[in-house]
C-alpha cells in the first residue's frame, strides 16, 4: 500500500525513528550489525541447496542479495534513531532470504520509492518496498507476494468515543497526507455532504505518529491508516489502542524483482514459500506487530489482481 508513511515514551520512541526520514540519501547498507541486532532473530534460518542453485552467477558470486527500499514507511522499511541505519521487517527479510539462498548477507540500501522499479538489475536485486501488486506493477517487473495489507481504523482502547466506521459524517478522523487513506477519506466526506448530514472531520498530517498521538489525547475519533501501521501503533503504544471494524480494500503486497530475470524471480518465490512453510515469516512479522498480514503462499505475478 506504498505510500504512506504513543503515552510518551511510546511516542517518543516511534516519533524518533520517523524524524530520521529527513536525510534519506544518508540510508545505505552499510552497518548490518546495528540492523541485526535491532531486528528480527533470523539465526536459526538456513540455507536451503536446492533453492541456492538456483540463484544466478552473479549474485553467488557477489554473496550478496541486495535491496532497494524507500526506508520511511514503519514498520515495513524505516531507520534506526541514529537516522542512517535501515531497520523493519521488509530489512529483515531481505537478509532472511539471503541466507535461505546461502548468501552471505542481505543489504539494503534507500532509494526513492519512483527509483526502485528502474534499478532493478543494475543497481538492485530485489525491492522489497512496500509493492502493492497490480497488474500494472507485473507488466513491468516480476512480483512475488507474501502480505496483504488493506487498510483500518485505530481507536483508543474501549473505543470511549463508539466509533462506529459504518457511521463517520461528523467523526474527527486523523490521516497521514499522500495516502490512500487520506483521499478515501475525502470521499467519503463528499458523500455525507449529499446526503446533507454533518461532515467529517479530516485531520492530515504528514507524520502518522502525530495522528496517533492526538488520539491518544481524545482529540480524534480515529485514525484511519494501513492495517499494517495500525498494527504497529497498537504494539507500539502497548495496547492503548485497538482496531475497530473490519480490514478494507485488501490488496497483496510483493517484492519486485527485474522483468527479465526470471532465474532469480523464481528462487525468491520459493525462498519466501520456505520461510512462510517453516514460521519464519510470521515470526520476522510478528517483531512488528505485523504477524496477521502474513500469506500463506508465495505467488510469482498472480493473475488474480487488478
Amino acid at each position: 500500500m506504498k505510500k504512506l508513511s504513543v503515552l510518551l515514551a511510546a511516542v517518543a520512541t516511534v516519533a524518533t525513528a520517523l524524524a530520521g526520514c529527513s536525510n534519506p540519501d544518508e540510508a545505505k547498507s552499510g552497518s548490518n550489525k546495528a540492523t541485526e541486532s535491532k531486528g528480527a532473530d533470523i539465526s536459526k534460518i538456513e540455507k536451503v541447496d536446492a533453492i541456492a542453485a538456483k540463484v544466478p552467477k552473479a549474485i553467488k558470486d557477489r554473496g550478496i542479495l541486495r535491496n532497494g527500499s524507500s526506508t520511511d514507511y514503519p514498520p515495513a522499511e524505516f531507520r534506526d534513531k541514529d537516522g542512517k541505519t535501515p531497520i523493519g521487517y521488509d530489512i529483515d527479510l531481505t537478509r532472511a532470504l539471503a541466507k535461505v539462498m546461502g548468501l552471505k548477507d542481505g543489504t539494503t540500501e534507500h532509494a526513492e520509492f519512483p527509483t526502485i522499479i528502474p534499478g532493478l538489475g543494475s543497481k538492485f536485486d530485489i525491492g522489497a518496498s512496500a509493492f502493492t501488486v497490480s497488474k500494472d506493477r507485473i507488466n513491468e517487473t516480476n512480483m512475488i507476494t507474501y502480505l496483504k495489507v488493506g487498510s483500518t481504523y485505530a481507536v483508543k482502547k474501549g473505543n470511549p468515543s463508539k466509533f462506529d466506521p459504518k457511521d463517520l459524517c461528523g467523526k474527527a478522523i486523523g490521516v497521514q497526507t499522500g495516502t490512500a487513506q487520506y483521499d478515501s477519506m475525502k470521499a467519503e466526506a463528499e458523500k455525507c455532504k449529499a446526503a446533507g448530514k454533518p461532515e467529517i472531520k479530516i485531520n492530515p498530517h504528514t507524520l502518522h505518529t502525530d495522528a496517533v498521538t492526538k488520539l491518544l489525547g481524545g482529540v480524534y475519533d480515529a485514525v484511519y491508516s494501513d492495517s499494517v501501521v495500525t498494527d504497529y501503533s497498537i504494539k507500539k503504544t502497548d495496547g492503548q489502542l485497538e482496531q475497530v471494524g473490519d480490514v478494507y480494500e485488501s490488496a497483496p503486497i510483493g517484492i519486485a524483482v527485474a522483468k527479465g530475470d526470471t532465474e532469480l524471480a523464481k528462487a525468491v518465490e520459493e525462498a519466501m514459500q520456505y520461510l512462510m512453510d517453516k514460521g519464519y515469516l510470521k515470526e520476522i512479522l510478528a517483531k512488528y506487530g505485523a504477524e496477521k498480514s502474513a500469506l500463506t503462499k508465495a505467488e510469482l505475478n498472480p493473475a488474480d489482481v487488478q
